[in-house]
């Protein structure tokens, strides 16, 4: 644990502090980066606790926060009650993939938004430039993302 304290928590806290200001929830952000700079990628309540020197309830809480948004899911270890929350393999890459597919729902929203705002009308275009930039980020993103793949392949 002492190795833990000198070495890596400076990081966890910098890299949290990243994520926080970036919009991400504090404790789901500690949690996170703590998880990221786990030896196996996965931590019980108890040892996140420990690590992070949080409550149980603010870990719970963080946790059911990154569940939601798909950065960790549990497990269960084979006979055993306790819960051990890890990241999914190739978390970046999953969660970019998880952005693709907001930014098509997105496209379709703000396409029957121009229409009903009225594509001739200031609102209207500015809804359908949001559209045309989302569209070249998705475009752009699953480029990347094909890229990714093959690099890792």
């Amino acid at each position: 644990m002492e190795d833990y304290e000198k070495r890596v928590s400076p990081f966890v806290e910098r890299f949290a502090a990243d994520l926080t200001e970036a919009g991400m929830q504090r404790m789901a952000s500690r949690v996170f980066a703590c998880l990221l700079a786990s030896e196996d990628g996965a931590l019980t309540s108890a040892e996140l606790s420990e690590r992070l020197h949080a409550s149980p309830a603010a870990i719970s809480g963080a946790v059911r926060y990154l569940s939601q948004v798909a950065l960790v899911s549990r497990q269960r270890d084979p006979g055993s009650r306790r819960e051990r929350y890890l990241l999914h393999h190739d978390v970046w890459y999953t969660t970019m993939l998880n952005r693709d597919q907001l930014l098509t729902r997105w496209l379709g929203t703000l396409s029957a938004g121009a229409e009903s705002v009225g594509i001739d009308t200031p609102g209207g275009r500015r809804v359908r430039e949001s559209k045309e930039f989302l569209e070249f980020m998705r475009e752009g993103l699953e480029d990347l993302l094909k890229r990714w793949q093959s690099r890792q392949g």
